[in-house]
């Protein structure tokens, strides 16, 4: 069964989604960023490459010609999928193929409406029997 993590109270959604694949990336897990479009895949694929100063997050879009050997893939469409380790979703609904993978992760931001339809996420996930572990990064800092 698919391992659910949910980071809620994110200042930055974006910011914190590039932090969490640098740190499975450090573990040596592949990630799928599925976006609910290319506007938002564009703005992630940037700030990867600009979020660290020191470090390196390889990644690409997906059905590029180098993906089944980028550990990092962004985009609004899963298919081809080139590995099942881990998603991290920032479309605002579940996605239809979340556990075709053994791990996703959620972030919901401190905005109100951010905030609701994370809610509705959570409860869906819940609803259907998994277990999902709650970080709350208000309370981290």
């Amino acid at each position: 069964m698919t391992q659910i993590d949910f980071y809620t109270h994110a200042a930055d959604k974006l910011h914190t989604a590039c932090r969490l694949t640098a740190k499975a990336l450090s573990q040596n897990l592949r990630v799928m960023i599925y976006t609910p479009d290319t506007v938002l895949a564009d703005k992630l694929d940037h700030l990867l490459w600009t979020y660290s100063a020191t470090g390196f997050v390889p990644h690409c879009r997906v059905g590029d010609a180098l993906a089944d050997k980028t550990p990092v893939l962004i985009g609004d469409l899963i298919e081809p999928l080139a590995h099942d380790e881990l998603l991290l979703n920032l479309h605002t609904a579940p996605p239809p193929f979340f556990s075709r993978f053994h791990r996703l992760v959620e972030i919901a931001s401190s905005d109100a409406e951010d905030a609701r339809v994370a809610r509705e996420r959570f409860r869906f996930y819940k609803d259907r029997g998994y277990e999902i572990l709650h970080h709350d990064l208000k309370a981290a800092k």
